[in-house]
């Protein structure tokens, strides 16, 4: 599927009908749980294991490049604080968690067009878009600051544990960056903006997975559009949110 102007109408129509109010709340909430436990407490060994080596990385790209003797000792840390808070803790992560969970949403959702369970809820009267598509969006929204504070705090310890283990940096010169001219914005800044992509994940791959048409390789192709097509709106609003936010 194309993503063309006819391809966003529908998709705002989409939307539209995902939002309604859904039917039964004990169900909505039951289903909202379980999302959150499957889309989110489940990504957070992969955003762990991700955000250790980027710490470590950034700290030592940075100490091995800032190399002046005009630039303070401190530099390393405070980069690499920056770095994490700006950009890799939202818009970095969130561009890894489209592949997965992304892909994840469009491959189930498909399946169960496919196979003609979204027809069958359908049949019984029940808005199967609202129903299937709304608790996946509400759960990974919601969760999505937990993932950024566990990436925000764990790249900052990847870059501690390089300058624990090694020579390449003090420990005291680190942490003392770190806390050099903080401000406190940018962790607020980084939750919002993940927050917006957190949204844009969830409905764009949803989106793609409930018109699938075909079988299993158009459920394939379906995930691989999901992803993509996540991929460069999260790049367009991240120049559009940086603007925004950080005026």
């Amino acid at each position: 599927m194309v993503f063309s102007v006819a391809s966003f109408g529908r998709y705002c129509i989409f939307s539209r009908r995902a939002f309604s109010k859904p039917e039964k709340w004990k169900m909505f909430f039951k289903r909202t749980l379980l999302e959150i436990s499957k889309l989110g407490i489940d990504s957070i060994p992969l955003v762990i294991i991700i955000s250790l080596f980027i710490g470590a990385v950034c700290a030592i790209q940075m100490q091995l490049n800032v190399t002046s003797p005009l630039m303070p000792s401190y530099t390393v840390g405070l980069a690499t604080r920056e770095i994490i808070l700006l950009e890799f803790s939202n818009s970095i992560l969130c561009l890894i968690l489209a592949g997965k969970v992304g892909s994840n949403i469009a491959s189930e959702i498909g399946t169960m067009r496919v196979t003609e369970q979204i027809d069958a809820l359908d049949i019984m009267g029940i808005n199967s878009c609202s129903y299937l598509v709304l608790p996946k969006i509400v759960g990974f929204v919601l969760f999505m600051p937990v993932l950024v504070v566990f990436c925000q705090v764990t790249s900052l310890f990847g870059g501690y544990t390089v300058a624990l283990v090694s020579d390449i940096i003090s420990v005291t010169k680190y942490t003392y960056g770190l806390q050099m001219f903080f401000n406190e914005w940018y962790i607020w800044y980084g939750i919002i903006k993940a927050t917006v992509f957190a949204y844009i994940i969830a409905s764009v791959s949803s989106f793609f997975g409930y018109y699938v048409k075909g079988g299993a390789l158009e459920v394939g192709k379906a995930s691989t559009n999901a992803v993509v097509i996540s991929s460069i709106a999260i790049l367009l609003f991240d120049v559009i949110l940086t603007k925004l936010l950080l005026q």
